[in-house]
């Protein structure tokens, strides 16, 4: 509940809010050791007038918000979520926990239940749950292998135009890298992501033909002025080396759009020469890596012969971040097959991202990972960072520092959008109960 005195509308300041300074524009040079600065924030009409430097001693000014050193953020960015396939667990469980598990269970539901009310529904309930957490942005993958694309893609553009100054949203399409071989259909595909302004999308597995397959979608993408959104590697294999491969294909053909490539577990299981040769490669092409520390933590290397999992899911994002590449964590499924929990909660994602990647000691700009990266990814300007002129879209929260926002949950977080608070009351999953019925 918003226990602030913070106006509905107008004029007014959060006096000594801290800010990250790696999220905030001008503080270079005058951050703590843990990247924080206290700092004034004159907020007016939905914009951020000003940004200054707090004096400490100093008498609040008179209508101010004294925050009293709470941490402030800009709302967050979810680039690799899969809102078409959310909230279905209740009716189409894993029932092992397994990758091979998910694939089936989800295939089995969609093929029975993805009408365009059901996807609808569960789309608009996740971005609710969103929005009230603070998210600002995100991009979301849907299944567009026939016939679901002319289900799925007409309700995301109608999605989107209704959440249109909420949640900006995009869509990439997810296809097996297979099912390109049918050149007519993907064309056909490309076509339709490229009239919703879409990203061109697909999963790469080490098929024979996976460099012909490749081309392909670059020749695709730069025919119709698209960006490209790979999920790669999603394995323990060794060899599985798709990664390298978009790389590749992206020297190849020069793209010069925005590649997002999601998973790369792999990566973390291979010797140090395939690593420096795929990292040197991803790094010249420009390409930005997503990891989905929650979703991979929970399928990757699960046993079933009552020992315990060896290995974290995760790929090498400190060895990315250290030459350049851009890197992101994101929400990925959500009560579905792929990930039995998570509440599409960036924070959440970035505490669990924080405690298995070790993005701490010391913290960095590693918070660009759930805000200005994946922004800039996205093509969002203004988006991701808190600067004078910007929209006024940022989180208050009730922690100081690090230690003590990433040990609770932070439920009673104020959400500021234009300007003013939202009501951050969650959805009740009891609306979808009748969905989950047979």
């Amino acid at each position: 509940m918003n226990k602030l005195p913070i106006p509905p509308s107008g004029i007014y300041t959060f006096e000594n809010a801290r800010l990250h300074a790696s999220l905030t524009v001008g503080f270079d040079g005058l951050a703590d050791a843990d990247g924080f600065v206290s700092a004034d924030v004159a907020i007016n009409g939905g914009r951020i007038v000003s940004i200054a430097p707090h004096r400490l001693g100093t008498p609040a000014s008179p209508g101010a918000v004294d925050l009293k050193g709470r941490i402030v953020l800009p709302c967050f960015v979810d680039c690799h979520t899969h809102l078409d396939k959310g909230h279905i667990w209740q009716r189409s469980p894993n029932p092992d926990g397994s990758f091979a598990g998910a694939l089936y269970a989800a295939h089995a539901d969609r093929a029975a239940r993805w009408s365009a009310k059901d996807v609808s529904r569960r789309m608009d309930f996740a971005l609710r749950t969103a929005f009230a957490h603070g998210t600002k942005a995100i991009r979301t993958h849907l299944d567009s292998a026939a016939p679901q694309d002319a289900i799925s893609w007409p309700v995301f553009e109608d999605i989107r135009e209704k959440w249109h100054g909420r949640i900006d949203l995009q869509a990439a399409c997810l296809v097996g890298i297979e099912e390109t071989r049918d050149q007519a259909w993907f064309a056909g595909l490309a076509r339709r992501v490229a009239g919703a302004r879409g990203v061109l999308g697909a999963v790469t597995y080490m098929v024979p033909d996976l460099d012909a397959l490749l081309d392909r979608m670059f020749a695709l993408a730069v025919e119709h002025g698209l960006d490209l959104d790979f999920h790669a590697d999603e394995t323990d294999a060794i060899d599985a080396i798709s990664l390298k491969k978009i790389a590749e294909a992206a020297l190849r053909h020069r793209f010069e759009r925005k590649i997002l490539v999601g998973h790369c577990c792999s990566l973390a299981r291979q010797p140090d020469g395939e690593v420096l040769d795929t990292l040197d490669k991803v790094a010249r092409a420009k390409i930005a890596v997503v990891s989905l520390p929650m979703c991979n933590l929970y399928l990757q290397d699960r046993r079933h012969d009552q020992t315990t999992p060896r290995w974290r899911g995760v790929t090498l994002l400190h060895e990315m971040k250290a030459r350049g590449i851009p890197v992101a964590v994101a929400s990925d499924n959500t009560r579905d097959p792929f990930y039995a929990y998570g509440d599409l909660d960036m924070l959440e994602v970035y505490r669990m991202a924080t405690r298995i990647l070790h993005l701490d000691h010391p913290v960095g700009d590693w918070p660009r990972a759930v805000a200005q990266t994946p922004a800039k990814t996205m093509q969002l300007d203004n988006t991701g960072v808190l600067q004078p002129g910007g929209p006024a879209d940022l989180v208050v929260f009730k922690g100081r520092n690090w230690t003590e926002l990433l040990s609770r949950p932070e439920a009673d977080r104020i959400v500021i959008r234009d300007g003013k608070p939202i009501d951050t009351s969650l959805p009740d999953y009891a609306e979808l109960d009748d969905l989950m019925r047979a």
